[in-house]
């Protein structure tokens, strides 16, 4: 071959040459598509690294040219583990839809069986990612209110914490039925529901202590309000969020109602069947609440800004 040296292709390295030099640099990496069997950080380690992390921004941006924007950087960083989270929900959206293929299709073969079981594998491994995912963003979410005053809240979508909802999973069947019970038990708290509802009123005041009055006779209370921005809603919102009763935001649906949308929203609060309506002074969208409320025989408990 000496007389054809100029003719020798150039030799690529092998894949397993490839392989063994991703574990010599890296270590060992599981792919997308399998279990990781990598154990999750322990609480404790997220909880002091979100406080590491909350420090050294506070120290390094407080009391310089970018102190206004420090509240904004705060809030990203919480919004940045509640994005991680959405995506492990996603991920686990498809291992699920994988799941149920592969239940269709199986045939007794040893093939589909171990794809089966490498699928509910990955799901196990991706139920330990999103729990763990979710400490870091509820870890820096109360960071979030101690340096800012406010709760945190993201501007779409709902906040949940799946941790002691889960299970070990036998089958494939188990393992989604297990899902949806627990996102089910999350998105719809047991407990009595109150229903809410005020217009502009900024008396704080007063609705913490009717609402103090409310959960001390139910303390596993369900807060049902309308999700608004600003004024009593607002206000009870924040109560919520300081004495940890479980909320639920009925935000109208503009583009598919249109100006019907607030009325709308007090239909699907209603269809709830609240124990009982708290009505703060607003506007005929709270009388519409109310008088629905009556004709279904709930209770209603109205309060004007100078007392109930």
């Amino acid at each position: 071959m000496n007389g054809h040296d100029d003719y020798e292709p150039e030799h690529a390295s092998s894949p397993t040459d490839h392989i063994v030099q991703e574990l010599q640099l890296y270590g060992y990496r599981p792919s997308e598509d399998e279990a990781d069997p990598r154990p999750v950080p322990e609480d404790r380690i997220i909880e002091g690294a979100v406080a590491d992390i909350f420090d050294a921004l506070i120290a390094t941006v407080a009391e310089t040219s970018l102190d206004p924007d420090l509240d904004d950087l705060l809030w990203s960083t919480v919004n940045m583990f509640h994005r991680a989270v959405e995506r492990a929900d996603r991920k686990l959206d498809d291992n699920e839809q994988e799941q149920k293929r592969l239940q269709r299709e199986q045939d007794g073969s040893e093939v589909k069986s171990v794809q089966l079981e490498r699928l509910i594998d990955l799901g196990q491994s991706l139920i330990e990612r999103r729990d763990s995912l979710e400490v870091f963003r509820d870890s820096a979410a109360d960071h979030y209110l101690r340096a800012t005053g406010s709760p945190w809240s993201q501007r779409n979508g709902s906040r949940v914490n799946h941790r002691h909802l889960t299970a070990a999973m036998i089958d494939s069947r188990d393992f989604i039925a297990a899902k949806r019970r627990a996102e089910t038990e999350v998105l719809v708290p047991a407990g009595p529901k109150i229903a809410f509802s005020g217009g502009d009123t900024a008396d704080y005041r007063l609705i913490w202590a009717k609402l103090d009055q409310v959960h001390a006779k139910h303390p596993d209370m369900v807060l049902m309000h309308g999700g608004s921005p600003k004024g009593a809603e607002k206000i009870a919102s924040r109560w919520a969020e300081t004495r940890k009763v479980p909320q639920v935001a009925f935000k109208p649906d503009w583009t598919k109602h249109a100006k019907a949308a607030p009325f709308k929203r007090n239909d699907a609060m209603l269809a709830i069947m609240p124990i009982g309506v708290f009505v703060f002074p607003g506007t005929g969208i709270q009388d519409n609440l109310a008088d629905k409320a009556r004709k279904l025989g709930i209770p209603v408990y109205r309060f004007s800004t100078g007392g109930a």
